[in-house]
């Protein structure tokens, strides 16, 4: 195959890890192309002084703060010179706009943020005299702060509270929590005085060294749990299986029980209203009994059809286990594509800042007051910046999931484990950033595709909340349903194109053609490996939370000063879960990469001279079992997957 994906061979075989060479390159081109693009973004709003008014700030005629400026057009107070006064103080700070995320008050450029409350023009005028520091609008002198009959609209809002200086950002922001009752309104809502929000703060305060330690203890558990995962796989995977059936069983009979009682009791003597409310009981669970039995009875044919299946998800969670102990640097790969996800989004964050101050000065008729805008086509890079924050963070977790994928398929395909890279992690992601990061480009735009439309329709939706009626209501939840659910289609096929990838370095499009006819191949084992395989795993995520949630609350007992349980525990189990959850999801890459190998292995392979398996002996016992059940079952699924094929028929 060539470097651009054209010069394919007419019949293809799996060779894993013979070949490389690289992939998809022209997107990979056009991905560099867009980087540069959203670079450029970057360079010009820093350029245009963006950058300067965000971090120094500005007054509502367009001056900014700690420099000198230069005169605007039909501004009168604009041109100032403003090298002395550092800090931006807003008239009313307290009058902030939810809708549009602005403060709707006049800024000014003073020296100094009042550092005491003021309630009176004359402290107004004695802070002016005494620290230079000019609160009211440039052309009112302190003289005028008791007399001018403009002190109302260009003076402060009394009583002006205490306030102090952002420690980066050179803000006046108000001390007193009150001030943003609003945020509090809308973010905690169970909050109705300071007294209850100081008590939360202090609360997180007085416990971090709990809250630390039961983080602590969520880690470790995630690693336990992997390892129990891995030693009683066979005996969880069957627990929780019986545990369904009889739920289901049990929960069908007392339906049934539950009719019969009420059947029997309509023969007794009852008033005309009892009587049709007890008829009516009667046929809700008569319907609640039929589908409860029709349930029972299609999931104890799916179990009675899969139990083969579920033996091989069984398999491949032990040789999963086995996977973490030869590649322990996987348990810690969620670590760095974290990292990587967090600097970037604080780079797109400060740079979606630096554009909400970029562009050229523009007097609002409204208010009176300078506003920074883009005009012509420059209005539409934050709409670029957008999709380039969607992109590229899908483009760093495919770079996990292809780093992942790397590492497994050389552990699986390498026979004598002895000879494997001394970090197999490591190789891997040098083969992504050398050979394939042209398809990991590919797949993370075709997830891009689907996810923009998604998140207009639910911006719509949001803005036009109690105003469409109900029939667009149910389509636009319909539509963003749907795309939700190619989403994850998606994003599951990419997963598997990568491990195609991986193994056989082919370009995307390829890869996921041959991944898409390994699994329609092996439809029953993908669907018993994500129901009873992430079934298992959610449990396990469950089953940390509550572990730390009850050794949480055991410990704040002990600790009778703590008044406020809630956010230490919310912050805890927020925490658990999503380290869990971090956790177990490498885990589930783990073993559906390793299901793809064991296809592809038992697809080309027959265990006879010159095509010996590859596979772990766990998974040499599945096949060995389902063999011996193949003659039995000669038309069923199991012995067509076991047969031997000709070695050079095409997966493709």
């Amino acid at each position: 195959m060539g470097c651009c994906g054209s010069a394919e061979r007419p019949k293809r075989e799996w060779r894993p890890l013979e070949e490389r060479s690289c992939t998809d390159i022209p997107w990979l081109i056009v991905f560099l192309l867009f980087c540069f693009g959203m670079m450029f973004i970057c360079g010009f709003a820093i350029a245009t002084g963006a950058a300067s008014r965000l971090v120094s700030g500005y007054d509502s005629f367009g001056n900014t703060c700690g420099k000198s400026n230069s005169p605007i057009a039909g501004i009168p107070l604009s041109g100032r010179d403003q090298t002395k006064n550092k800090y931006v103080f807003f008239l009313d700070p307290c009058n902030i706009d939810l809708v549009h995320r602005k403060i709707k008050s006049m800024a000014l450029c003073v020296s100094k943020c009042p550092d005491v409350p003021l309630i009176s023009p004359e402290s107004l005028k004695n802070f002016a005299e005494q620290n230079g520091s000019l609160l009211c609008s440039y052309d009112l002198s302190p003289d005028q702060y008791t007399t001018s009959p403009e002190k109302a609209t260009k003076c402060p809002k009394l009583p002006v509270p205490k306030s102090s200086s952002l420690p980066i950002f050179h803000r006046c922001a108000p001390s007193d929590v009150a001030c943003y009752s609003k945020f509090a309104e809308a973010l905690i809502t169970f909050v109705s005085d300071d007294s209850t929000l100081h008590r939360l703060i202090a609360g997180v305060m007085t416990s971090k060294e709990i809250i630390v330690g039961l983080c602590l203890l969520a880690l470790v558990l995630s690693f336990i749990l992997m390892l129990v995962i891995r030693y009683i796989s066979a005996v969880l995977v069957w627990i929780l299986t019986g545990v369904v059936i009889l739920g289901s069983l049990g929960g069908t009979g007392v339906l049934w029980w539950l009719y019969a009682d009420h059947q029997n009791a309509l023969n007794k003597t009852l008033g005309p209203n009892e009587l049709q409310v007890a008829q009516d009981n009667v046929r809700a669970l008569l319907i609640y009994a039929i589908v409860a039995t029709v349930f029972t009875v299609i999931l104890l044919l799916l179990v009675f059809i899969m139990r083969k299946r579920v033996a091989l998800t069984i398999a491949l969670f032990h040789v999963a286990g086995k996977v973490f102990i030869h590649l322990p640097l996987l348990a810690v790969q969620p670590l760095w594509t974290f990292l990587a996800l967090m600097c970037f989004w604080v780079y797109w964050v400060m740079v979606l800042l630096f554009l909400g101050t970029a562009g050229n000065p523009v007097k609002n008729n409204q208010t009176g007051f300078v506003e920074f805008h883009m005009s012509g086509p420059l209005q539409y890079t934050t709409w670029y910046h957008i999709v380039g924050l969607i992109w590229i963070s899908e483009f760093i977790l495919a770079c996990q999931q292809m780093t992942v994928a790397g590492a497994v398929v050389t552990y699986y395909f390498t026979r004598d484990k002895s000879k494997m890279p001394a970090t197999p992690i490591l190789t891997s992601l040098f083969r992504l950033v050398r050979y394939h990061l042209g398809t990991v480009a590919k797949g993370s735009f075709i997830i891009t595709l689907v996810k923009i439309p998604r998140l207009i329709l639910m911006y719509i939706h949001n803005q036009l909340k109690g105003k469409e009626n109900a029939i667009a209501r149910c389509l636009l939840k319909a539509c963003i349903c749907c795309l939700w659910c190619l989403e994850k289609c998606l994003s599951y096929l990419n997963q598997n194109a990568y491990t195609a990838t991986a193994i056989n370095s082919t370009s995307f499009c390829t890869s996921a053609r041959d991944a898409f006819l390994i699994l329609v191949e092996n439809a029953l084992r993908v669907a018993a490996i994500n129901t009873v395989g992430d079934f298992i795993l959610f449990m396990g995520k469950i089953l940390v939370v509550s572990c730390t949630a009850f050794v949480g609350v055991l410990t704040l007992n002990y600790q009778r000063a703590y008044t406020v349980w809630v956010v230490p525990l919310i912050i805890v189990c927020v925490f658990a879960f999503l380290v869990a959850h971090c956790f177990l999801s490498i885990f589930e890459n783990v073993v559906d990469v390793l299901f793809l190998c064991f296809a592809i292995d038992t697809k080309h392979n027959d265990g006879s001279p010159g095509r010996e398996f590859y596979m772990d002996k766990a998974l040499m016992e599945f096949v060995e079992s389902s063999r011996k059940a193949g003659p039995s079952r000669s038309d069923g699924a199991d012995s067509k997957e076991m047969r031997p094929m000709a070695g050079g028929q095409s997966s493709a």
